[in-house]
C-alpha cells in the first residue's frame, strides 16, 4: 500500500510514522507533508527532518500551509511544547525539504502513481483542502483518507470539538464534502487504543529508536501524570494501526458534516446515519479498538526499528 502522510509533528505524529516505517513490507511512505497545527509549520517540518535523520531513514518531506484557510494558527504548547516536539534533544537536521509547496508536491506525486494512494492525515486538514480545491483531479487517484480527527460525542479543545478539526474547520468541511471515502479515527476509538505508561519505561534501556520514543513519551505523558492516569492515548498512531490491522477496530458508516462557527462547537463533527447524499464523503467512524493488541503493535514496531538501526 502506498501512502502519503500529512502531519504536524507532534509526539504522537512521530510514533505514527515510526509505526508505518516498521512495516515497510505492508506500507510504503511515498512522502510526508507538514502543516501548521501543534506548532508553526517551520517547527513541525524541522521536527520530522530531525527524526528521519536520527533514525537513518530517507523520505521526501514537503512543507505546507502556515495558517488555516480563514483563521489564525492556534498552536498547542501545553501538549507538545513550544517546538511542537519538546523532550528529545536531536542534532540539527541535515536533510532538506522538497523545493515545492506541499500542495504541489502532493499533486505531482499522486498523479505519478500507477495505482490509487491512501492519504493518512494526522493534522489540521488545510493542505488537503487546498489540494482538493486547487487540483480536484487528484481526488480520483485517492482510494481513501485515513484520518485522525473528530469525535462523535466529545472534544479535547471545546466540549464537542477535537483539535485537528477545530484548528481549521473550513478545511475539514471541504474534505468531508470531497466525495473521497474517509476512515475517521476520532476521540472515541483513540480512547480505547491506549498504552499503559509502565510500558514505556523499558524503552529508555532499548535501542536507538526505542530511546527516542521514550524521550518523546516522557514529555508527552506529562498530561497523564498530572491527572494520575496510568495510561496515555497515542492518537495519531491509530489510523496507521488500522491500516496495518483492521481487525483490531470496528466502526459505523455515517455522513459527517462540520460546524464551522460557534464558541462551543466550532469544529464539531456532526455524524448522521441514513442521510448520505453524494458528493459528501462516505465516512467510516471507528468506535472501538482492541487496546492491548494496539499497544503491543506499537511496542513491537519500536523493537523492529531498533534492529534495523543499531547504535
Amino acid at each position: 500500500m502506498q501512502i502519503f502522510i500529512d502531519c504536524d509533528p507532534g509526539h504522537d505524529d512521530v510514533l505514527a510514522i515510526l509505526l508505518a516505517l516498521a512495516h515497510s513490507e505492508l506500507i510504503t511512505i511515498k512522502g510526508i507533508t507538514t502543516v501548521a497545527g501543534n506548532s508553526s509549520v517551520e517547527n513541525v517540518t524541522d521536527n520530522i527532518l530531525k527524526v528521519l535523520d536520527y533514525i537513518g531513514v530517507s523520505v521526501p518531506v514537503a512543507q505546507g500551509c502556515a495558517r488555516p484557510l480563514r483563521r489564525e494558527p492556534e498552536p498547542q504548547p501545553t501538549a507538545h511544547g513550544n517546538s511542537g516536539m519538546d523532550g528529545p534533544i536531536l542534532p540539527a537536521a541535515k536533510s532538506r525539504v522538497d523545493a515545492r509547496h506541499a500542495v504541489e508536491f502532493l499533486q505531482d506525486a499522486i498523479m505519478r502513481q500507477t495505482e490509487p494512494v491512501t492519504l493518512v492525515t494526522l493534522a489540521p486538514l488545510t493542505n488537503i483542502a487546498t489540494l482538493f480545491e486547487t487540483y480536484p483531479e487528484v481526488k480520483k487517484r485517492i482510494s481513501r483518507i485515513c484520518m485522525m480527527g473528530g469525535s462523535l460525542n466529545g472534544g479535547n479543545i471545546l466540549p464537542r470539538s477535537e483539535f485537528n478539526i477545530y484548528h481549521d474547520p473550513e478545511a475539514a468541511k471541504i474534505v468531508f464534502h470531497s466525495g473521497v471515502p474517509i476512515t475517521m479515527s476520532g476521540l472515541e476509538v483513540c480512547a480505547e487504543a491506549k498504552t499503559m505508561l509502565a510500558d514505556f519505561e523499558p524503552l529508555k534501556h532499548g535501542g536507538r529508536v526505542s530511546r527516542l520514543a521514550y524521550e518523546l513519551m516522557d514529555f508527552y505523558c506529562g498530561y497523564a501524570h498530572e491527572r494520575n492516569w496510568d495510561y496515555t492515548n497515542v492518537f495519531d498512531a491509530v489510523p496507521v494501526a488500522q491500516l496495518l490491522h483492521p481487525e483490531l477496530f470496528s466502526g459505523t458508516e455515517y455522513r459527517v458534516d462540520i460546524e464551522t462557527e460557534g464558541d462551543l462547537c466550532r469544529g464539531m463533527t456532526v455524524a448522521i446515519q441514513g442521510e448520505f447524499t453524494p458528493p459528501q464523503s462516505p465516512v467510516t467512524v471507528l468506535e472501538h479498538a482492541d487496546g492491548p493488541r494496539f499497544s503491543t503493535l506499537m511496542l513491537d514496531a519500536l523493537r523492529i526499528l531498533d534492529q534495523r538501526q543499531p547504535d
